[in-house]
């Protein structure tokens, strides 16, 4: 997508309504819109259209929103998607987010809010996919989400790469708990304080020298944690 050209975001949505009235306001916001009422069209249009990124709903008929989003990166495509659902069972957001979501937004939700969900995950994708970075003996490939110590790939999951990503993006800023699961999960979220206590000391087990001394994923006493390159 060159600089002048507006973004391409694919709608793949069944409810004809939602879909309609989500596509005016994108038009009217300065979006190129790509239309699907079902995954297998939705996948289809993925593939050929390159958009630039996916609002993919849940439950659809045909292939749903999970499976669309699985073959999407089975595939190795890695264009933003955002999930829609009227679900609000943690267990679907884990599961979207796993299976490599960058966000996840519930029905009901407002015009407003999924515009700035689409620009916060655009500008997040900008400012990483081009651009590699390293601390230690660690070196992390945002294209192709291919994390390395020492020169051998590091088995992460989906969550731990987008929690890794977040805090580089943002290095030595101070993080409640609450702050990483909005920033690194989404809003929606459920999740507690326990949750990114499990994905930081996974991220130090992988990452660090020494996981009992880090060097790079601090903690803040009483406050969260910070990322430090060191």
């Amino acid at each position: 997508m060159s600089p002048a050209a507006p973004a391409k975001v694919l709608v793949v949505e069944d409810d004809l309504a939602i879909l309609t009235g989500v596509s005016i306001n994108l038009r009217h916001e300065g979006f190129a819109l790509i239309q699907a009422q079902d995954g297998d069209t939705g996948l289809r249009k993925a593939v050929d259209e390159a958009p630039d990124i996916v609002i993919l709903d849940v439950m659809m008929p045909g292939m749903n929103g999970f499976e669309v989003l699985r073959e999407i990166r089975r595939r190795g495509m890695n264009v933003p998607v955002v999930m829609l659902s009227a679900k609000g069972m943690e267990q679907d957001k884990i599961m979207g987010l796993e299976l490599g979501a960058d966000d996840y937004i519930s029905k009901p939700f407002s015009i407003r809010e999924l515009i700035a969900r689409i620009h916060a995950v655009l500008r997040r994708h900008r400012q990483t996919s081009t651009n590699n970075c390293a601390f230690g003996c660690v070196e992390v490939d945002f294209d192709e989400h291919v994390v390395r110590r020492s020169g051998v790939v590091v088995p992460m999951t989906a969550q731990e790469f987008r929690l890794l990503q977040y805090l580089l993006e943002h290095p030595e800023k101070v993080f409640t708990r609450q702050a990483l699961i909005e920033g690194a999960w989404g809003f929606d979220y459920q999740g507690t304080a326990r949750t990114v206590d499990n994905f930081v000391r996974n991220l130090r087990a992988k990452l660090e020298e020494d996981p009992e001394e880090p060097s790079h994923f601090l903690t803040v006493r009483g406050v969260g944690y910070r990322f430090s390159f060191g």
